[in-house]
């Protein structure tokens, strides 16, 4: 009974302890950078919101980087369990999509000549009349300088005959202000507060800068899938006159990405939480309320985590679809224990059992004994050998050696002794004493 009792409370235990580690909240790492970014703030909102979250079962710790390039090597690296990258960039090996972040799009403009300022070269119309212009890159980041590259590429311009100088973002509005290169290229959100601006330090007098399409976007998109053809919208960049018509270009996306190794669970619950308060913090930060779904397609360039696609697809797993099988395994386990331990119990009882059964054949023997005794003596004797094995035959019952129809048994072969030896009794009570005498040396010469 204690092994069996022991074995129960192990499984209940072992089913309790489970059952809190699956619903307990995960804390989550995710790399993320540069510092004082939009994603940066983005990212820290969302750990508070999450913390803050009842019944909330992911948590997010922010971990700070250089950039996105730092963020996938913090995960390739296995520091974090989540980054935010660009698609465009080397993706690490083990992280799989979870949700797009954003979608950027890539501006090229030409500013407009100050008055008074003599052109020194014919204006600039087009990506391929760039050769042997200087041209502004904004923001410090190696990727958007090589994103300018393939796409000078692209149009036949040689790199190499480009002069590309990098502006970073504090500095950009002065730099073009003061028309410190011939064209510049700016790559963030369409409604990126950073672009707005440097194309409007562009502008002077009336005068609105060109913006040079990227009209072979859809081959760049073929030959880079990272990349989307797109358009600017006319009036979407600060006024009414930027542009003044569509202007074809490419996009490229950042990800939210989840180390491969990370339970299914956890990020299926990540997904859900992250899409459940997305809109509540678009008033803070309106492009949250634009995070989507990735690709979960066979053939999508960043292949998406089963989480992630559970979640999209309506498949995500309960709790008794995840631990049904382990619940199932746990009470075949304690069936089996249980009829191991009634096994042992009985093995244990096994010599009270059968030094009960030799009592009864006692029993029985004294029943045939008292209907042939001559001495009253003799049956008291018998009488209190009968007692002593009735109050063992219960001791055994109460300890479950003995079942209740071994019970109802001996009772019956019990009552019959007493019969007999009441019977014996009053027979010999009835008989003169010279009779029960002789009847006695009758029997011992019989005997000898």
């Amino acid at each position: 009974m204690f092994v069996l009792i022991a074995g129960v409370l192990a499984i209940v235990g072992t089913l309790t302890a489970g059952y809190y580690f699956a619903v307990r909240p995960v804390t989550l790492r995710i790399a993320v950078g540069p510092p004082n970014s939009e994603d940066l703030k983005l990212v820290q909102t969302l750990a508070q919101a999450f913390n803050n979250q009842q019944h909330s079962q992911v948590k997010l710790r922010p971990v700070q980087t250089d950039g996105a390039p730092a963020s996938a090597q913090t995960l390739a690296d296995g520091k974090a369990d989540l980054a935010i990258i660009r698609g465009d960039l080397e993706v690490p090996k083990n992280a799989q999509a979870v949700a797009t972040l954003r979608k950027n799009i890539v501006v090229m403009w030409v500013p407009p000549t100050a008055k008074g300022k003599r052109r020194k070269a014919p204006k600039i119309t087009k990506i391929a009349q760039l050769a042997g212009r200087k041209i502004g890159v904004v923001g410090r980041t190696q990727a958007n300088v090589n994103l300018l590259k393939m796409i000078l590429l692209q149009y036949g311009v040689d790199p190499m005959k480009v002069d590309i100088v990098q502006f970073p973002v504090n500095e950009a509005v002065e730099a073009i202000r003061n028309q410190k290169a011939d064209a510049y290229l700016a790559a963030g959100p369409a409604n990126s507060k950073i672009t707005i601006d440097a194309i409007a330090a562009s502008a002077h007098e009336g005068n609105e800068p060109t913006f040079l399409p990227i009209d072979a976007s859809e081959a760049i998109a073929q030959n880079h899938p990272a990349y989307e053809a797109a358009e600017i919208p006319a009036g979407s960049l600060g006024s009414a006159e930027r542009p003044d018509d569509e202007v074809k270009t490419i996009s490229f996306s950042h990800h939210i990405v989840a180390r491969k190794g990370l339970s299914e669970s956890t990020v299926a619950a990540f997904t859900r939480q992250l899409f459940s308060i997305r809109q509540s913090l678009k008033s803070d930060f309106p492009l949250a309320a634009k995070i989507e779904t990735p690709d979960t397609d066979k053939d999508a360039v960043i292949p998406v985590h089963p989480g992630a696609a559970a979640f999209v697809d309506g498949e995500e797993k309960t709790f008794l679809d995840r631990y049904s099988d382990y619940i199932w395994w746990s009470l075949m386990a304690l069936s089996a224990m249980g009829s191991a331990g009634a096994w042992f119990a009985g093995y244990l009882k096994q010599d009270e059992r059968n030094t009960n059964t030799s009592q009864r054949d006692r029993l029985l023997e004294m029943l045939k004994a008292a209907r042939r005794s001559d001495s009253t003596d003799e049956l008291d004797q018998m009488q209190s050998e009968a007692d002593e094995i009735l109050r063992d035959t219960l001791v055994c019952f109460e300890h479950g050696a003995i079942e209740e129809g071994t019970l109802t048994a001996f009772n019956i072969a019990l009552e019959q002794f007493h019969n007999a030896v009441a019977d014996r009794k009053a027979l010999l009570m009835s008989m003169p004493q010279n009779l029960q005498r002789a009847a006695t040396q009758f029997r011992a010469a019989g005997s000898a």
